[in-house]
């Protein structure tokens, strides 16, 4: 049964692959996406990175296998492209936690300062931002910036990350990303004392607690380059689950385990193959950022490119 199911996943990737070609689509996958359809993408990797890559290409339509703020991100930097999600309701809790709303509300509360965001963040909110930043380059885009006192949305574990290791004195927002959330100190002691010896790289969305714990603090993409480049033999891996196919597919010697069960992203596990050969099908759900928040949300991630961080 599981070698007919393998034949069957192999076969509808193939016919998806054929209708890619067809539509002139190139397709991204998020590294927390199931593994069949980080298999299927034509690029895995972080959401910016990927976003940042298509607009490079001549392809015409991006599929995005992420979350719905990864697809603006997108749209934002390839505008004159067909930006499609295969399922408009996968969203991102953390960046729910923020409106642009809220965040000009709390930009008239404060003295002049710059706002640095996070790019797991809506279009909208971008578009009210000095400058965003990922989870590997928080501490440079901080450094960066001249002035010494800062608000960074919508992480406050990242801001809080961010303030360790600048001294700047920087105002959190009170988002958090619960996957990462649910990691405790209890997980790891028992993920370690199952693993011997095994490395721990935690995420900077972790809570400040975890990454004390840390033998390695990484991003996606920088726990990829940490473990080809690393000696050692054993991980714990110290954020969402979908991290560990790509991990286990480009180190098949070395062993790699979750520091707990717990860190699933249920949005991140929505798309399905099914979903990403209907919306190619017919071309569905696009995801389109308007030009009124395209150009300032733009802005904020020209920045933080231009910063070369």
């Amino acid at each position: 049964m599981r070698d007919e199911q393998t034949q069957q996943i192999a076969q509808q990737i193939q016919t998806i692959k054929a209708l890619a070609k067809q539509r002139n689509a190139i397709i991204l996958a998020h590294n927390y996406q199931p593994p069949e359809i980080q298999d299927l993408a034509d690029l895995c990797g972080d959401s910016l990175e990927l976003s940042r890559k298509a607009a490079q290409t001549d392809a015409e339509v991006i599929v995005f296998c992420g979350v719905h703020f990864m697809a603006e991100t997108a749209s934002i930097l390839s505008p004159h492209k067909k930006v499609l999600l295969p399922r408009l309701d996968a969203g991102c809790l953390m960046a729910d936690m923020i409106t642009a709303e809220a965040l000009a509300h709390k930009i008239q509360s404060l003295p002049p300062m710059p706002v640095v965001t996070y790019v797991n963040s809506t279009a909208d909110v971008k578009a009210l931002s000095t400058v965003c930043c990922t989870s590997a380059n928080v501490v440079q885009v901080v450094n960066s910036l001249s002035a010494d006192e800062m608000l960074l949305t919508p992480d406050r574990n990242l801001a809080m990350y961010a303030a360790s290791r600048t001294g700047k004195k920087i105002h959190i927002w009170e988002g958090y990303c619960p996957t990462h959330e649910w990691l405790t100190p209890e997980d790891v002691a028992n993920a370690r004392a199952a693993h011997p010896g095994a490395v721990f790289l935690a995420h900077p969305e972790c809570r400040p607690e975890i990454l004390q714990l840390a033998d390695v603090i990484a991003s996606t993409s920088g726990m990829l380059r940490h473990v080809a480049q690393a000696r050692e033999r054993e991980f714990i891996i110290g954020t969402e689950q979908g991290i560990i196919h790509p991990l286990r597919k480009a180190n098949p010697d070395k062993h790699f385990y979750p520091a707990s069960k717990k860190m699933i992203c249920k949005n991140m596990k929505k798309i399905a193959l099914d979903d990403v050969q209907r919306c190619l099908e017919n071309l569905s759900n696009e995801v389109k950022v308007p030009e009124s928040i395209r150009v300032p949300a733009l802005k904020a991630v020209e920045l933080m490119i231009t910063l070369r961080v």
